[in-house]
């Protein structure tokens, strides 16, 4: 039975019936209001659609209004940060809900099967850029928390939200932000709705994700592009080099090279390697879904393993030459790749790419001026999965979706969990209502209208579950 029928038959032994009977009755308005959302095309990358960013803030500061929360819109020095509070009891515990406004670019738009800012319904699912990704899970939480105000009152717990509206371009102003407003941020643990469900009607939640370093490297050698008849053999090509610099990065086992990049490695345990091989999981079907061939990747460890618990090395572009169409004969004077590490518990971003710069610099060949640039970067996490916090989770999530959650690891990363723990001192509920085959990030971008019922339900289901814990009892 899916999220938009009969929540009340389902679930009449709880004691929230009327705010489930409520949610039942408010399916279609709820999702028209997401329609709304969805029509605002916040894109942050893009200084075009700035006023539109602005205009998604107020509609997101109106949400939480409704929802019960005194909310303003705070300005950053990029784009504005929405937050809304409502404390009424010391004894309960505080809840932090963290999310995005904001949304990737739609390119290439001619890959849509309608508009991106035009959401529609086909098939039992919701087209429109953010989605899933994050409005339509953001929404889920807001909806939630309106229909516990609306029919109690009163909201069953102390509740924050910090909804940003620069997470897809690297929450840049985020870090300043929970800094300078520690105090007013205090909580007992966050919430985040910004991952996925296991599979197609397998509810998940999710206790670790993998960190991330970030580089370019750039080889530089003549001056400008040689004639490669006249000149090739006489001097390093860039190109060649780099090629073979990178070739050499991942063997031929899947394993990495580069010297000590396993040292500080946190290996799995027998229970968790049994637990995810118990998930259902077709290597067929994986393959079909992505794409591909076959299978690659390190030797001794199960695709799941790999994806969500093992620490990689990958190029993730590369120019150089000329790349139009025919041919032209060139030494080119340059050639540039950028480069990600994914980190797994207790390995250090930094030495990581120390690691890197050193076996790259180490092979570059002479003749050649190497240079090594540093991005972005964070450190993986795994929190306990037995933990007070993520029992409680289970069991709304449980009665949300009519079975309990699977434990899952994610291969991505979300810097602000790592953020929330080192600046706030708090864990953080990962709980994703979307699917991995959402198409995040890509044309047709949808949410499953039924997981976005799900996902309110749960969400009301999670503030029942939280309040009862006393804040005594704190973490």
């Amino acid at each position: 039975m899916s999220g938009q029928q009969n929540l009340t038959e389902q679930r009449k032994d709880n004691d929230m019936q009327d705010v489930i009977q409520y949610l039942t009755d408010q399916q279609p308005r709820a999702l028209d209001q997401l329609c709304e959302f969805l029509r605002i095309p916040s894109v942050s990358a893009d200084s075009a659609f700035r006023g539109d960013v602005q205009r998604c803030a107020e509609f997101v500061r109106q949400a939480m209004t409704a929802a019960g929360l005194t909310a303003e819109i705070i300005p950053t020095k990029g784009h504005p940060i929405v937050y809304g509070e409502r404390i009424h009891d010391a004894s309960l515990p505080t809840i932090l809900v963290y999310g995005h406004y904001d949304v990737q670019p739609p390119d290439p738009l001619d890959l849509w099967t309608t508009p991106p800012f035009d959401p529609q319904i086909r098939d039992g699912r919701l087209y429109a850029r953010g989605a899933t990704d994050d409005k339509g899970q953001v929404f889920t939480h807001l909806k939630a928390l309106e229909a516990w105000f609306v029919v109690r009152g009163e909201l069953p717990g102390n509740i924050k939200f910090l909804i940003e509206g620069e997470e897809e371009v690297g929450s840049d102003h985020l870090e300043e932000f929970l800094k300078g407003h520690r105090e007013r941020l205090a909580a007992d643990v966050a919430v985040i709705s910004d991952t996925s469900q296991y599979g197609d009607g397998i509810p998940a939640i999710t206790y670790g994700l993998r960190g991330i370093v970030a580089a370019e490297v750039r080889l530089r050698g003549p001056s400008k592009d040689l004639h490669s008849g006249i000149f090739g053999g006489s001097i390093a090509n860039p190109a060649n080099a780099l090629t073979k610099m990178i070739g050499r990065l991942i063997d031929d086992d899947g394993r990495v090279t580069i010297p000590g990049f396993y040292d500080d490695v946190a290996e799995l345990t027998v229970a968790e390697r049994q637990q995810f091989a118990r998930l259902p999981f077709s290597e067929s079907g994986f393959l079909r879904e992505v794409g591909s061939g076959a299978l690659f990747g390190e030797t001794g460890w199960t695709t799941l393993e790999r994806r969500w618990a093992r620490p990689t090395c990958d190029v993730n572009g590369m120019i150089s030459g000329y790349t139009g169409e025919g041919p032209k004969t060139i030494i080119p004077s340059k050639a540039m790749a950028k480069i990600t590490c994914r980190l797994v518990p207790d390995m250090q971003p930094a030495k990581v790419l120390d690691a890197l710069e050193a076996c790259l610099r180490e092979s570059c060949p002479p003749g050649l001026k190497f240079e090594f640039h540093r991005s972005h970067g964070c450190q993986a996490f795994a929190f306990d999965p037995t933990s007070q916090w993520i029992t409680a989770a289970s069991n709304a999530v449980a009665q949300a979706f009519g079975q309990p959650p699977v434990f899952i690891r994610e291969g991505g990363s979300i810097p602000v969990v790592l953020s929330f723990k080192q600046i706030l001192g708090i864990d953080t509920l990962l709980l994703g209502w979307g699917r991995n085959t959402d198409n995040l990030h890509s044309p047709d971008e949808h949410f499953h209208v039924a997981d976005f019922h799900r996902g309110t339900l749960g969400s009301a289901c999670l503030w029942e579950k939280l309040a009862a814990m006393k804040a005594s009892g704190r973490s």
